[in-house]
Protein backbone atom coordinates (compact mmCIF):
# COMPACT_ATOMS: atom_id res chain seq x y z
CA UNK A 1 0.00 0.00 0.00
CA UNK A 2 1.12 3.82 -0.38
CA UNK A 3 2.60 5.24 2.04
CA UNK A 4 0.20 8.44 1.08
CA UNK A 5 -2.87 6.37 1.87
CA UNK A 6 -1.69 6.13 5.97
CA UNK A 7 -0.92 9.37 6.13
CA UNK A 8 -4.05 10.62 4.38
CA UNK A 9 -5.65 8.50 7.45
CA UNK A 10 -3.51 10.34 10.07
CA UNK A 11 -4.74 13.63 8.51
CA UNK A 12 -8.72 13.20 9.27
CA UNK A 13 -7.52 11.74 12.27
CA UNK A 14 -5.76 14.87 13.39
CA UNK A 15 -8.49 16.85 12.39
CA UNK A 16 -11.18 15.56 15.08
CA UNK A 17 -11.20 15.61 18.77
CA UNK A 18 -14.21 12.97 18.84
CA UNK A 19 -13.34 9.48 19.91
CA UNK A 20 -16.27 7.88 18.08
CA UNK A 21 -15.18 9.54 14.74
CA UNK A 22 -11.45 8.59 15.31
CA UNK A 23 -13.42 4.96 15.45
CA UNK A 24 -15.30 5.11 12.31
CA UNK A 25 -12.19 6.31 10.31
CA UNK A 26 -9.96 3.90 11.38
CA UNK A 27 -12.09 1.15 10.76
CA UNK A 28 -12.88 2.25 7.38
CA UNK A 29 -9.59 2.43 6.77
CA UNK A 30 -8.82 -1.14 8.30
CA UNK A 31 -11.32 -2.44 5.88
CA UNK A 32 -8.62 -1.25 2.71
CA UNK A 33 -5.92 -2.47 3.91
CA UNK A 34 -4.05 -5.67 1.84
CA UNK A 35 -3.29 -8.65 4.32
CA UNK A 36 0.51 -8.01 4.36
CA UNK A 37 0.24 -4.76 5.11
CA UNK A 38 -1.95 -5.34 8.03
CA UNK A 39 0.49 -5.58 10.99
CA UNK A 40 2.85 -3.15 9.72
CA UNK A 41 -0.20 -0.14 9.11
CA UNK A 42 -1.51 -1.17 12.74
CA UNK A 43 1.56 -0.62 14.30
CA UNK A 44 2.06 2.68 12.83
CA UNK A 45 -1.35 4.25 13.43
CA UNK A 46 -0.47 4.04 17.24
CA UNK A 47 3.09 5.51 16.19
CA UNK A 48 5.07 2.74 16.81
CA UNK A 49 7.38 0.26 15.30
CA UNK A 50 7.53 -2.08 17.24
CA UNK A 51 4.87 -3.99 19.68
CA UNK A 52 4.36 -2.68 23.12
CA UNK A 53 6.71 -6.23 24.58
CA UNK A 54 9.43 -5.54 22.15
CA UNK A 55 12.28 -3.54 23.82
CA UNK A 56 14.16 -2.41 20.59
CA UNK A 57 14.35 1.88 20.52
CA UNK A 58 14.12 4.16 17.58
CA UNK A 59 16.93 5.99 19.62
CA UNK A 60 16.61 9.20 17.36
CA UNK A 61 16.63 12.84 19.10
CA UNK A 62 15.06 16.21 17.45
CA UNK A 63 19.30 17.24 16.44
CA UNK A 64 19.48 14.35 14.14
CA UNK A 65 16.20 14.86 12.37
CA UNK A 66 17.57 18.31 11.98
CA UNK A 67 20.47 17.41 10.20
CA UNK A 68 17.69 14.84 8.49
CA UNK A 69 15.79 17.22 7.05
CA UNK A 70 18.85 19.31 6.42
CA UNK A 71 20.53 16.54 4.11
CA UNK A 72 16.99 15.65 2.29
CA UNK A 73 16.04 19.53 1.37
CA UNK A 74 19.43 21.34 1.55
CA UNK A 75 17.74 24.14 3.28
CA UNK A 76 20.40 25.90 6.05
CA UNK A 77 20.55 24.41 9.43
CA UNK A 78 20.25 27.52 11.03
CA UNK A 79 16.96 27.82 9.25
CA UNK A 80 15.43 24.77 9.91
CA UNK A 81 16.05 25.62 13.50
CA UNK A 82 14.34 28.55 13.25
CA UNK A 83 11.29 27.26 11.57
CA UNK A 84 11.38 25.02 14.78
CA UNK A 85 10.88 27.52 17.11
CA UNK A 86 8.24 29.03 15.40
CA UNK A 87 6.02 26.10 15.11
CA UNK A 88 7.34 23.57 18.02
CA UNK A 89 6.92 20.90 15.48
CA UNK A 90 9.49 19.27 13.77
CA UNK A 91 7.01 17.32 11.44
CA UNK A 92 5.68 20.81 10.44
CA UNK A 93 9.44 22.11 9.91
CA UNK A 94 9.70 19.01 7.86
CA UNK A 95 6.31 19.56 6.10
CA UNK A 96 7.00 23.19 5.23
CA UNK A 97 10.48 22.44 4.04
CA UNK A 98 9.99 19.96 1.72
CA UNK A 99 7.13 22.16 0.08
CA UNK A 100 10.13 24.77 -0.46
CA UNK A 101 12.90 22.32 -2.36
CA UNK A 102 13.71 23.95 -5.88
CA UNK A 103 12.99 20.72 -7.05
CA UNK A 104 12.80 16.95 -6.50
CA UNK A 105 15.62 14.84 -7.29
CA UNK A 106 15.18 12.50 -9.92
CA UNK A 107 15.82 9.68 -7.71
CA UNK A 108 12.33 10.36 -5.77
CA UNK A 109 9.30 7.63 -6.28
CA UNK A 110 6.13 7.18 -4.69
CA UNK A 111 6.85 5.87 -0.95
CA UNK A 112 5.34 2.59 -0.19
CA UNK A 113 4.24 1.79 3.68
CA UNK A 114 6.84 -1.37 3.24
CA UNK A 115 9.58 0.93 2.79
CA UNK A 116 8.54 3.44 5.46
CA UNK A 117 8.09 0.90 7.71
CA UNK A 118 11.30 -0.85 7.15
CA UNK A 119 13.81 1.84 6.61
CA UNK A 120 12.37 3.33 9.97
CA UNK A 121 12.73 0.07 11.74
CA UNK A 122 16.71 -0.23 10.67
CA UNK A 123 17.11 2.99 12.93
CA UNK A 124 16.71 0.76 15.89
CA UNK A 125 19.57 -1.84 14.44
CA UNK A 126 22.23 0.11 14.04
CA UNK A 127 24.88 0.85 16.42
CA UNK A 128 29.09 1.64 16.40
CA UNK A 129 31.56 3.16 14.25
CA UNK A 130 29.22 5.22 11.55
CA UNK A 131 25.62 4.86 13.01
CA UNK A 132 24.79 8.34 13.56
CA UNK A 133 25.75 9.14 9.47
CA UNK A 134 23.94 5.64 8.64
CA UNK A 135 20.53 7.04 10.48
CA UNK A 136 20.83 10.57 8.87
CA UNK A 137 20.72 8.46 5.07
CA UNK A 138 17.98 6.27 6.08
CA UNK A 139 15.82 9.04 7.47
CA UNK A 140 17.13 11.43 4.52
CA UNK A 141 16.09 8.69 2.02
CA UNK A 142 12.50 8.61 3.08
CA UNK A 143 12.44 12.79 3.18
CA UNK A 144 14.16 13.22 -0.77
CA UNK A 145 10.92 10.79 -1.77
CA UNK A 146 7.96 12.13 0.49
CA UNK A 147 5.34 14.12 0.13
CA UNK A 148 5.01 17.42 2.07
CA UNK A 149 2.47 15.96 4.42
CA UNK A 150 4.56 12.46 4.31
CA UNK A 151 7.42 14.08 5.68
CA UNK A 152 5.33 15.61 8.61
CA UNK A 153 4.47 12.09 9.78
CA UNK A 154 7.69 10.35 8.86
CA UNK A 155 9.39 12.62 11.09
CA UNK A 156 6.80 12.34 13.64
CA UNK A 157 7.10 8.91 14.07
CA UNK A 158 10.76 8.68 13.93
CA UNK A 159 10.17 10.97 17.03
CA UNK A 160 7.74 8.68 18.72
CA UNK A 161 5.33 11.54 18.82
CA UNK A 162 2.84 11.44 16.42
CA UNK A 163 -0.43 13.68 17.54
CA UNK A 164 -3.88 11.69 16.20
CA UNK A 165 -5.10 10.90 19.34
CA UNK A 166 -5.39 6.57 18.92
CA UNK A 167 -5.42 5.15 21.99
CA UNK A 168 -6.12 1.76 22.95
CA UNK A 169 -9.69 2.12 23.35
CA UNK A 170 -10.23 3.38 19.62
CA UNK A 171 -8.37 0.99 17.92
CA UNK A 172 -9.62 -2.26 19.29
CA UNK A 173 -13.14 -0.46 18.63
CA UNK A 174 -12.34 -0.19 15.01
CA UNK A 175 -10.76 -3.46 14.77
CA UNK A 176 -14.50 -4.90 15.86
CA UNK A 177 -16.21 -2.84 13.57
CA UNK A 178 -13.70 -3.18 11.09
CA UNK A 179 -14.03 -7.14 10.82
CA UNK A 180 -17.08 -7.79 12.78
CA UNK A 181 -19.76 -5.34 11.47
CA UNK A 182 -22.16 -7.43 9.61
CA UNK A 183 -21.85 -9.82 12.89
CA UNK A 184 -22.88 -7.21 14.71
CA UNK A 185 -25.47 -4.91 12.50
CA UNK A 186 -23.15 -1.68 13.39
CA UNK A 187 -23.96 1.32 12.05
CA UNK A 188 -22.12 4.60 12.64
CA UNK A 189 -24.53 7.90 12.51
CA UNK A 190 -21.75 10.39 10.94
CA UNK A 191 -24.04 13.17 11.38
CA UNK A 192 -24.88 12.59 15.10
CA UNK A 193 -21.18 11.06 15.87
CA UNK A 194 -22.93 8.32 17.60
CA UNK A 195 -23.26 4.63 16.57
CA UNK A 196 -26.13 2.08 16.30
CA UNK A 197 -25.85 -1.36 17.66
CA UNK A 198 -28.92 -3.97 16.87
CA UNK A 199 -27.60 -6.44 18.82
CA UNK A 200 -25.40 -5.21 21.93
CA UNK A 201 -24.97 -8.79 23.42
CA UNK A 202 -22.92 -9.70 20.12
CA UNK A 203 -21.26 -6.87 19.90
CA UNK A 204 -20.03 -7.12 23.61
CA UNK A 205 -18.70 -10.91 22.54
CA UNK A 206 -16.72 -9.69 20.02
CA UNK A 207 -15.67 -6.61 21.98
CA UNK A 208 -14.75 -8.95 24.63
CA UNK A 209 -12.93 -11.43 22.16
CA UNK A 210 -11.01 -8.46 20.63
CA UNK A 211 -9.77 -7.16 24.28
CA UNK A 212 -9.10 -10.69 25.60
CA UNK A 213 -6.50 -10.82 22.54
CA UNK A 214 -4.62 -7.70 23.15
CA UNK A 215 -4.47 -8.76 27.06
CA UNK A 216 -3.13 -12.17 26.29
CA UNK A 217 -0.26 -10.42 23.35
CA UNK A 218 0.01 -6.90 24.40
CA UNK A 219 -0.03 -6.44 20.16
CA UNK A 220 -2.70 -5.13 18.45
CA UNK A 221 -0.97 -5.91 15.52
CA UNK A 222 -1.28 -9.63 16.14
CA UNK A 223 -4.73 -8.91 17.30
CA UNK A 224 -5.98 -7.21 13.98
CA UNK A 225 -4.85 -9.89 11.79
CA UNK A 226 -6.49 -12.56 13.75
CA UNK A 227 -9.90 -10.54 13.78
CA UNK A 228 -9.38 -10.04 10.37
CA UNK A 229 -9.30 -14.29 10.04
CA UNK A 230 -12.39 -14.17 12.18
CA UNK A 231 -13.73 -14.93 15.29
CA UNK A 232 -12.15 -18.40 15.42
CA UNK A 233 -8.18 -17.22 15.46
CA UNK A 234 -8.68 -14.36 17.77
CA UNK A 235 -10.12 -16.94 20.34
CA UNK A 236 -6.97 -18.82 19.64
CA UNK A 237 -4.80 -16.30 20.75
CA UNK A 238 -2.73 -17.42 23.66
CA UNK A 239 -0.07 -16.09 26.70
CA UNK A 240 3.44 -16.18 24.84
CA UNK A 241 6.44 -16.36 27.08
CA UNK A 242 9.11 -13.79 27.18
CA UNK A 243 6.84 -11.13 25.76
CA UNK A 244 5.49 -9.42 29.05
CA UNK A 245 2.05 -8.65 29.52
CA UNK A 246 0.55 -5.52 31.53
CA UNK A 247 0.23 -5.72 35.02
CA UNK A 248 -3.09 -5.63 36.68
CA UNK A 249 -3.53 -2.96 38.59
CA UNK A 250 -5.11 -1.67 41.93
CA UNK A 251 -7.64 1.39 42.97
CA UNK A 252 -7.34 2.62 46.18
CA UNK A 253 -10.04 2.60 48.99
CA UNK A 254 -10.01 4.60 52.73
CA UNK A 255 -10.44 2.05 54.73
CA UNK A 256 -11.50 -1.63 55.46
CA UNK A 257 -15.13 -1.36 55.50
CA UNK A 258 -14.67 0.14 51.66
CA UNK A 259 -11.85 -2.73 51.07
CA UNK A 260 -14.67 -5.34 51.82
CA UNK A 261 -17.39 -3.46 49.98
CA UNK A 262 -15.50 -3.95 46.78
CA UNK A 263 -14.19 -7.44 46.74
CA UNK A 264 -16.21 -9.14 49.08
CA UNK A 265 -16.25 -11.23 52.24
CA UNK A 266 -13.71 -13.05 52.80
CA UNK A 267 -10.97 -11.40 51.14
CA UNK A 268 -7.36 -12.19 51.32
CA UNK A 269 -5.30 -9.66 52.64
CA UNK A 270 -1.66 -9.01 51.89
CA UNK A 271 1.22 -6.70 52.69
CA UNK A 272 1.96 -3.76 49.99
CA UNK A 273 5.25 -3.27 49.60
CA UNK A 274 7.44 0.56 48.30
CA UNK A 275 9.00 -1.85 45.68
CA UNK A 276 8.54 -2.32 41.97
CA UNK A 277 6.91 -5.23 40.03
CA UNK A 278 8.74 -7.66 38.13
CA UNK A 279 6.84 -10.22 35.76
CA UNK A 280 9.17 -13.39 36.31
CA UNK A 281 8.93 -15.83 32.53
CA UNK A 282 10.37 -19.03 32.37
CA UNK A 283 10.64 -22.04 30.30
CA UNK A 284 13.38 -24.67 30.49
CA UNK A 285 16.48 -23.23 31.91
CA UNK A 286 15.57 -19.84 30.37
CA UNK A 287 14.71 -17.21 32.70
CA UNK A 288 13.91 -13.33 32.63
CA UNK A 289 12.72 -11.01 34.20
CA UNK A 290 10.17 -7.46 33.34
CA UNK A 291 9.10 -4.39 34.45
CA UNK A 292 5.63 -2.83 34.86
CA UNK A 293 7.06 -0.76 32.06
CA UNK A 294 7.66 -4.00 29.91
CA UNK A 295 11.53 -3.57 29.89
CA UNK A 296 13.52 -6.26 30.55
CA UNK A 297 15.81 -6.19 33.83
CA UNK A 298 17.65 -9.66 33.96
CA UNK A 299 21.14 -8.34 33.94
CA UNK A 300 20.18 -6.36 36.48
CA UNK A 301 18.63 -8.65 38.56
CA UNK A 302 21.34 -12.03 38.71
CA UNK A 303 20.42 -12.88 42.15
CA UNK A 304 16.79 -12.63 41.71
CA UNK A 305 17.02 -15.06 38.34
CA UNK A 306 19.23 -17.72 40.96
CA UNK A 307 16.40 -17.47 43.88
CA UNK A 308 13.88 -18.10 40.91
CA UNK A 309 15.69 -20.57 39.37
CA UNK A 310 16.24 -22.61 42.72
CA UNK A 311 13.10 -21.87 44.34
CA UNK A 312 10.38 -22.29 42.00
CA UNK A 313 9.31 -25.35 41.08
CA UNK A 314 7.87 -25.69 37.30
CA UNK A 315 8.89 -26.16 33.87
CA UNK A 316 7.49 -23.30 32.39
CA UNK A 317 5.29 -19.76 33.99
CA UNK A 318 4.59 -16.62 34.39
CA UNK A 319 4.76 -14.80 38.05
CA UNK A 320 3.82 -11.41 39.37
CA UNK A 321 5.69 -10.14 42.21
CA UNK A 322 7.54 -7.36 43.86
CA UNK A 323 11.00 -6.35 44.18
CA UNK A 324 11.14 -4.98 47.91
CA UNK A 325 14.56 -3.30 48.99
CA UNK A 326 15.63 -4.03 52.44
CA UNK A 327 18.16 -2.88 54.95
CA UNK A 328 20.98 -5.99 55.44
CA UNK A 329 21.35 -4.32 58.88
CA UNK A 330 17.79 -3.52 60.66
CA UNK A 331 16.14 -6.46 58.25
CA UNK A 332 13.52 -3.61 57.44
CA UNK A 333 11.97 -2.92 54.00
CA UNK A 334 13.02 0.46 52.59
CA UNK A 335 11.17 2.96 50.29
CA UNK A 336 11.09 2.50 46.43
CA UNK A 337 13.88 5.40 46.09
CA UNK A 338 16.84 3.23 47.42
CA UNK A 339 16.38 0.74 44.85
CA UNK A 340 15.36 2.57 41.98
CA UNK A 341 19.04 3.42 40.37
CA UNK A 342 19.55 -0.45 40.30
CA UNK A 343 16.62 -0.81 37.37
CA UNK A 344 18.81 1.47 34.84
CA UNK A 345 22.71 -0.11 36.38
CA UNK A 346 24.27 -1.69 33.56
CA UNK A 347 27.59 -1.77 35.58
CA UNK A 348 29.28 -2.63 38.60
CA UNK A 349 25.68 -5.19 38.82
CA UNK A 350 27.50 -7.47 41.85
CA UNK A 351 28.37 -4.92 44.18
CA UNK A 352 25.11 -3.06 43.61
CA UNK A 353 22.72 -6.33 44.73
CA UNK A 354 25.29 -6.09 47.20
CA UNK A 355 24.67 -2.27 48.59
CA UNK A 356 21.00 -2.95 47.47
CA UNK A 357 19.55 -5.71 48.15
CA UNK A 358 15.96 -6.76 47.37
CA UNK A 359 13.41 -9.61 48.35
CA UNK A 360 11.23 -10.91 45.33
CA UNK A 361 7.30 -11.25 46.92
CA UNK A 362 5.58 -13.39 44.29
CA UNK A 363 2.02 -13.04 44.78
CA UNK A 364 0.28 -13.81 41.81
CA UNK A 365 0.61 -16.49 38.89
CA UNK A 366 -0.51 -15.63 35.22
CA UNK A 367 0.93 -19.13 33.46
CA UNK A 368 2.64 -22.41 34.84
CA UNK A 369 3.17 -25.48 32.77
CA UNK A 370 1.68 -24.79 29.83
CA UNK A 371 -1.70 -23.21 31.08
CA UNK A 372 -3.04 -19.95 31.16
CA UNK A 373 -3.99 -19.55 34.43
CA UNK A 374 -5.85 -15.67 34.02
CA UNK A 375 -9.50 -17.29 34.26
CA UNK A 376 -8.68 -19.11 37.13
CA UNK A 377 -10.18 -17.51 40.65
CA UNK A 378 -7.42 -15.92 42.62
CA UNK A 379 -7.70 -18.72 45.51
CA UNK A 380 -6.61 -21.22 43.22
CA UNK A 381 -3.79 -19.15 41.66
CA UNK A 382 -2.75 -18.67 45.26
CA UNK A 383 -2.81 -22.06 46.19
CA UNK A 384 -0.56 -22.80 43.44
CA UNK A 385 2.28 -20.14 44.24
CA UNK A 386 2.42 -21.16 47.77
CA UNK A 387 3.03 -24.66 46.56
CA UNK A 388 5.62 -23.99 44.00
CA UNK A 389 7.56 -21.24 45.90
CA UNK A 390 9.80 -22.19 48.33
CA UNK A 391 10.11 -19.18 50.81
CA UNK A 392 13.32 -18.15 51.67
CA UNK A 393 13.40 -14.66 53.76
CA UNK A 394 15.26 -11.73 52.35
CA UNK A 395 15.49 -14.05 49.13
CA UNK A 396 12.14 -15.35 47.17
CA UNK A 397 8.82 -15.15 49.37
CA UNK A 398 5.19 -15.39 48.88
CA UNK A 399 4.10 -12.21 49.90
CA UNK A 400 2.63 -12.44 53.63
CA UNK A 401 -1.50 -12.56 53.72
CA UNK A 402 -4.38 -12.97 55.47
CA UNK A 403 -8.10 -14.56 54.28
CA UNK A 404 -10.75 -12.76 56.91
CA UNK A 405 -13.90 -11.17 56.87
CA UNK A 406 -13.01 -8.86 60.04
CA UNK A 407 -12.37 -5.76 59.78
CA UNK A 408 -10.49 -5.71 63.34
CA UNK A 409 -8.30 -8.15 61.95
CA UNK A 410 -7.24 -5.91 58.96
CA UNK A 411 -7.06 -3.30 61.19
CA UNK A 412 -4.33 -4.99 62.52
CA UNK A 413 -2.90 -6.60 60.10
CA UNK A 414 -2.08 -3.28 58.32
CA UNK A 415 -0.72 -1.87 61.37
CA UNK A 416 1.61 -4.86 61.18
CA UNK A 417 2.83 -4.28 57.58
CA UNK A 418 3.18 -0.54 58.27
CA UNK A 419 5.81 -1.29 61.45
CA UNK A 420 7.56 -3.78 59.15
CA UNK A 421 8.06 -0.51 56.36
CA UNK A 422 5.48 -1.57 53.97
CA UNK A 423 3.11 1.42 51.96
CA UNK A 424 -0.09 -0.67 53.85
CA UNK A 425 -2.09 -3.71 52.50
CA UNK A 426 -3.97 -4.73 49.22
CA UNK A 427 -7.42 -6.42 49.48
CA UNK A 428 -8.04 -8.98 46.82
CA UNK A 429 -11.23 -10.90 45.77
CA UNK A 430 -10.68 -14.77 46.05
CA UNK A 431 -13.46 -15.55 43.22
CA UNK A 432 -11.94 -13.30 40.60
CA UNK A 433 -9.40 -13.66 37.68
CA UNK A 434 -6.66 -11.80 36.71
CA UNK A 435 -7.06 -8.81 34.33
CA UNK A 436 -3.95 -7.63 32.66
CA UNK A 437 -3.48 -4.12 31.71
CA UNK A 438 -6.55 -2.59 33.89
CA UNK A 439 -7.51 -1.22 37.04
CA UNK A 440 -9.91 -3.21 38.42
CA UNK A 441 -12.41 -2.76 41.45
CA UNK A 442 -12.11 -6.41 42.86
CA UNK A 443 -8.35 -5.58 43.99
CA UNK A 444 -7.75 -2.90 46.09
CA UNK A 445 -4.76 -0.93 48.32
CA UNK A 446 -5.11 0.70 51.75
CA UNK A 447 -2.34 3.45 52.53
CA UNK A 448 -1.95 5.54 55.01
CA UNK A 449 -1.22 8.67 53.61
CA UNK A 450 -2.88 11.24 50.77
CA UNK A 451 -2.86 8.91 47.11
CA UNK A 452 0.60 10.36 45.18
CA UNK A 453 0.29 10.50 41.57
CA UNK A 454 1.84 8.58 38.51
CA UNK A 455 2.38 12.10 36.07
CA UNK A 456 4.66 12.59 32.54
CA UNK A 457 6.70 15.44 32.29
CA UNK A 458 6.08 16.78 29.34
CA UNK A 459 7.76 20.19 29.26
CA UNK A 460 10.86 22.49 31.32
CA UNK A 461 12.40 25.75 31.25
CA UNK A 462 16.26 25.67 31.49
CA UNK A 463 16.87 27.19 34.47
CA UNK A 464 19.30 30.18 35.41
CA UNK A 465 22.56 31.03 37.04
CA UNK A 466 24.58 27.93 38.53
CA UNK A 467 21.28 25.77 36.94
CA UNK A 468 21.61 27.23 33.61
CA UNK A 469 22.94 23.62 32.18
CA UNK A 470 19.72 22.51 34.29
CA UNK A 471 16.49 21.78 33.09
CA UNK A 472 13.82 22.79 35.90
CA UNK A 473 10.17 23.88 36.84
CA UNK A 474 9.01 20.57 35.20
CA UNK A 475 5.83 20.53 33.73
CA UNK A 476 3.24 17.52 34.52
CA UNK A 477 0.43 15.47 32.92
CA UNK A 478 -1.83 13.01 33.67
CA UNK A 479 -3.18 10.81 31.20
CA UNK A 480 -7.37 11.00 29.05
CA UNK A 481 -8.27 9.21 26.24
CA UNK A 482 -4.99 8.50 24.88
CA UNK A 483 -3.98 12.42 25.16
CA UNK A 484 -1.51 13.65 28.29
CA UNK A 485 -3.00 17.12 30.01
CA UNK A 486 -1.22 19.51 32.30
CA UNK A 487 -1.72 19.64 35.81
CA UNK A 488 0.86 21.73 37.12
CA UNK A 489 4.62 22.62 37.50
CA UNK A 490 7.26 21.39 39.89
CA UNK A 491 10.51 22.47 41.05
CA UNK A 492 10.76 21.36 44.75
CA UNK A 493 11.77 18.08 46.17
CA UNK A 494 14.70 17.35 43.20
CA UNK A 495 18.62 17.36 44.68
CA UNK A 496 21.71 19.21 43.69
CA UNK A 497 23.50 16.75 43.95
CA UNK A 498 22.85 12.86 42.70
CA UNK A 499 24.52 11.10 45.64
CA UNK A 500 21.38 12.94 47.28
CA UNK A 501 18.38 11.30 45.41
CA UNK A 502 17.03 12.45 41.96
CA UNK A 503 18.52 15.25 40.88
CA UNK A 504 18.49 18.66 38.26
CA UNK A 505 21.40 16.63 36.18
CA UNK A 506 20.18 13.20 36.25
CA UNK A 507 16.28 14.45 34.97
CA UNK A 508 18.20 16.35 32.44
CA UNK A 509 20.28 14.13 31.31
CA UNK A 510 17.00 11.78 30.78
CA UNK A 511 15.23 14.39 29.27
CA UNK A 512 17.34 16.02 26.86
CA UNK A 513 17.32 13.19 24.04
CA UNK A 514 13.19 13.80 24.56
CA UNK A 515 12.77 17.37 23.99
CA UNK A 516 10.73 18.27 20.48
CA UNK A 517 11.05 21.70 20.85
CA UNK A 518 12.54 24.89 22.28
CA UNK A 519 11.12 28.36 22.80
CA UNK A 520 13.37 30.83 24.72
CA UNK A 521 14.12 28.73 27.68
CA UNK A 522 10.96 26.55 27.65
CA UNK A 523 11.53 23.25 26.02
CA UNK A 524 8.52 20.74 24.69
CA UNK A 525 9.13 17.19 25.99
CA UNK A 526 7.95 14.14 24.64
CA UNK A 527 5.69 12.42 27.24
CA UNK A 528 7.88 9.17 28.35
CA UNK A 529 9.72 9.87 31.95
CA UNK A 530 6.94 8.82 34.86
CA UNK A 531 7.63 10.75 38.47
CA UNK A 532 5.71 9.91 41.84
CA UNK A 533 4.63 13.37 43.14
CA UNK A 534 3.32 14.28 46.49
CA UNK A 535 1.23 17.30 46.61
CA UNK A 536 -0.59 19.12 49.58
CA UNK A 537 -3.96 19.35 47.23
CA UNK A 538 -6.21 19.44 44.13
CA UNK A 539 -7.40 22.41 43.44
CA UNK A 540 -10.02 23.44 39.88
CA UNK A 541 -7.37 25.71 37.59
CA UNK A 542 -8.61 26.91 33.88
CA UNK A 543 -4.15 27.46 33.18
CA UNK A 544 -4.12 23.59 32.47
CA UNK A 545 -5.52 21.79 29.91
CA UNK A 546 -6.51 19.47 32.73
CA UNK A 547 -8.87 21.63 34.37
CA UNK A 548 -6.86 21.57 37.44
CA UNK A 549 -3.87 22.16 39.36
CA UNK A 550 -1.99 20.69 42.09
CA UNK A 551 -0.96 23.05 45.18
CA UNK A 552 2.40 22.56 46.32
CA UNK A 553 3.80 19.14 44.40
CA UNK A 554 6.78 17.94 44.44
CA UNK A 555 8.99 14.77 43.44
CA UNK A 556 8.54 11.54 45.59
CA UNK A 557 10.55 9.63 43.18
CA UNK A 558 11.36 8.91 39.83
CA UNK A 559 9.77 5.58 38.51
CA UNK A 560 11.41 4.32 35.44
CA UNK A 561 9.54 1.15 35.98
CA UNK A 562 6.54 2.96 34.88
CA UNK A 563 5.50 3.21 31.31
CA UNK A 564 3.64 6.67 30.43
CA UNK A 565 0.80 5.11 28.95
CA UNK A 566 -0.02 3.31 32.93
CA UNK A 567 0.45 6.91 34.42
CA UNK A 568 -2.84 8.70 36.45
CA UNK A 569 -5.34 9.38 34.56
CA UNK A 570 -7.79 12.39 34.53
CA UNK A 571 -10.41 10.60 36.09
CA UNK A 572 -8.23 9.31 39.14
CA UNK A 573 -7.52 13.17 39.40
CA UNK A 574 -11.28 14.06 39.50
CA UNK A 575 -11.75 10.93 42.04
CA UNK A 576 -9.07 12.18 43.91
CA UNK A 577 -10.01 16.07 44.13
CA UNK A 578 -13.82 15.08 45.34
CA UNK A 579 -12.53 12.60 47.85
CA UNK A 580 -10.78 15.39 49.25
CA UNK A 581 -13.49 17.70 49.74
CA UNK A 582 -15.55 15.18 51.71
CA UNK A 583 -12.59 14.92 54.06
Amino acid sequence: MNYVKLVETYQKLEETSKRLEKTFIISEFLKTIPKDDLAEIVLLLQGKLFPNWDEHKVGVASRLVLKAINKATGIDSKNIEKEWKKTGDLGIVAENLVKQKKQRTLMSHDLSVRKVFENLRKLSELGGIGTVEKKLQLIAELLTSARPLEAKYIIRTVLEDLRVGVGEGSLRDSIVWAFFEDKIGLKYLEEEKQIEVKDREEYNKYLNAVQRAFDLTNDFSTVAQSAKLGLKNLEEKSITLFKPLKVMLALKVKDAKEGFERCGTPADIEYKLDGFRIQAHKEGSKIKLFTRRLDEVTKQFPEVVGYIKENVKGDSFMLDSEAAGFDPKTDKYLPFQSISQRIRRKYNIEEMAKKFPVELNVFDIIYYNGKNMINEPFRERRKIIEKIVTNKKRKIVVVKNLITSSEKDVERFYKESLAAGNEGIMMKNLSAPYKPGARVNYMVKLKPTMETLDLVIVGAEWGTGKRATWLSSFVLACKHRGEFLEIGKMGTGIKEKTEEGTSFEELTKLLKPLILSEKGREVKIKPKIVIEVKYEEIQKSSNYSSGYALRFPRLRTLRLDRDPDDCSTLSMVEGLYHGQKKR
